[in-house]
């Protein structure tokens, strides 16, 4: 049996993962050798290799028991030329008061690819900021990379998609590339790393935003009438136009590791129309932020998140693909996601959509502790989405529960000619706890472990799911309603239940 392996490296520093094997059995241990010998065991899916050579290349193992699994060659990368925004030229403030967007966006601007941006100690207060292709930016410990709260300070807009609809939006602290719906990346070789903290103007930036853009859409609005019911509230379409923390349209390989990354006016880390985009070791914070998303891949491709944090005011993780008409149109899929080793504290959880109307495919989750969120996994979408989610597995993990479900929120825009189609979902030796926490309030209450919920149209109930080896905390009670083909193992306190749909 082989597995596959991917690879991310520092200038002293290899980090290596691997898919977890399908014959591997919960709790499983796993060998890493560096170049034959022995450097340490594991039973998670990922090792960091410390204390390594500059620019050299090394052959890394991985065993499962005595068999080996999967073998893979990287190399460290040249240690970067330091550009330290607070020297000269560049004299940046880490005071926290300071305005240095001018100061920091000359060093971004000056780094070239064997150099790095780099933020010692302190709290720089910037507005939006351009990255660019072949560069890095370092964060130290204490480093504080501080967002204002002045809507004013992310303009011009630039064109971004929120909610599955493209449009004119504030820049985020961090952007990075440029949107085209049609076209490949244009930024690539990017590393955003560190033991610092990236920090946008959270919910009194948002509210600021949304302000601005009431007075600047008011007509606008007004026109709507009672059409205006149709959105989740009336700081739906305003809000639309915020930016997020960090914005990654039409990129590719790019790596944010080891920060904090905390309150962005909307989401925080967005992935559009990318691909090989690599996000591990860092801790999300957004509690109390409307749509405050941790890690959302939208029409993205091959993007592994891993070994990270949540404590959300949303989604966790958010797959998305695009809102109708308009998703079905540009039918860009999200696919090929890998989420492993992390756990949410705070928020609603893994969700897949609701904007899913390009598709989603080939999700796996595994070694996960999902059980203080709302929702555990939910995949999700309005009638109107059109499109498909399908080929998701979960194993080896710990939910409050497992719902797939149509929504009635967000639910402006035409229709597609079909509702969405659910099928192919597996969850393996889960343990659902039935108890969702409430993000607001922090509050828990018992709620079935799985629930599945298709369309009243033929064709498109949920298809082909299985539980298989799964355990519930409680009765786990299970509740399906226009689902095919639908098969429940999941062992309580009062025995083993098994129930089947034909």
């Amino acid at each position: 049996m082989r597995t596959e392996m991917s690879w991310a490296a520092l200038d002293t520093a290899l980090t290596v993962w691997w898919e977890q094997p399908q014959e591997a059995q919960r709790g499983a241990r796993y060998t890493v050798l560096l170049d034959g010998k022995p450097a340490g065991e594991t039973d998670r899916t990922h090792w960091t290799l410390f204390g390594l050579a500059p620019d050299t290349e090394y052959c890394v193992q991985v065993c499962l028991g005595a068999s080996l699994i999967g073998e893979i060659n990287g190399r460290t990368g040249k240690t970067r030329r330091a550009l330290n925004v607070a020297d000269a030229p560049f004299y940046a403030a880490g005071d926290g008061q300071t305005m240095n967007t001018a100061a920091l966006q000359a060093a971004i601007d000056a780094c070239g690819p064997e150099e790095e941006v780099y933020l010692p100690a302190g709290v720089y207060l910037t507005g939006a900021l351009r990255l660019h292709s072949d560069m890095a930016l370092h964060l130290a410990e204490g480093a504080v990379l501080q967002g204002t709260e002045n809507p004013m300070d992310y303009l011009p807009k630039i064109e971004s998609r929120f909610e599955g609809i493209h449009q004119m939006c504030y820049q985020s602290l961090l952007n990075l590339g440029e949107l085209h719906a049609d076209a490949g990346p244009n930024c690539r070789n990017v590393l955003i790393y560190g033991a610092g903290t990236i920090s946008g103007g959270g919910q009194p930036l948002a509210l600021n935003i949304i302000d601005r853009e009431k007075e600047l859409l008011k007509e606008e609005l007004a026109a709507l009438g009672d059409k205006i019911k149709e959105y989740e509230n009336d700081h739906t379409i305003p809000g639309r136009a915020r930016g997020r923390l960090i914005n990654l349209s039409n990129c590719e390989h790019v790596r944010v590791t080891g920060l904090t990354l905390q309150n962005g006016a909307s989401w925080n880390v967005h992935m559009l129309y990318s691909r090989d985009i690599v996000t591990d070791h860092c801790v999300f914070r957004s509690e109390k932020v409307w749509n405050g998303d941790g890690w959302d891949p939208d029409s993205s491709e091959d993007c592994t998140l891993f070994a990270s944090e949540f404590h959300t005011g949303d989604d966790s993780v958010a797959i998305k693909s695009g809102k109708n008409p308009e998703g079905n149109q540009i039918n860009r899929p999200t696919r090929r996601i890998r989420i492993f080793d992390c756990q949410s504290e705070y928020g609603l959880g893994v969700a897949i959509g609701s904007e899913m109307s390009g598709g989603v495919e080939d999700v796996k989750i595994w070694q996960c502790d999902l059980r203080h969120s709302l929702y555990g996994v939910q995949i999700k979408a309005t009638k109107k989405r059109g499109g498909y989610v399908r080929n998701v597995q979960v194993r080896d993990s710990a939910l409050s529960r497992f719902l797939v479900t149509a929504v009635l929120y967000n639910d402006d825009g035409i229709g597609a000619q079909t509702p969405p189609t659910f099928s192919d979902f597996r969850c393996e030796r889960v343990l659902f706890s039935g108890w969702a926490r409430d993000y607001w309030e922090k509050e828990d209450h018992a709620v079935p472990a799985v629930q599945l919920t298709g369309f009243d149209v033929p064709g498109h109930e949920v298809q082909n799911a299985a539980f298989v080896q799964c355990a519930a905390q409680g009765e786990g009670e299970v509740r399906l309603q226009y689902c095919k083909n639908i098969s429940v193992e999941i062992e309580s306190a009062g025995g083993k239940e098994k129930d089947e749909e034909g």
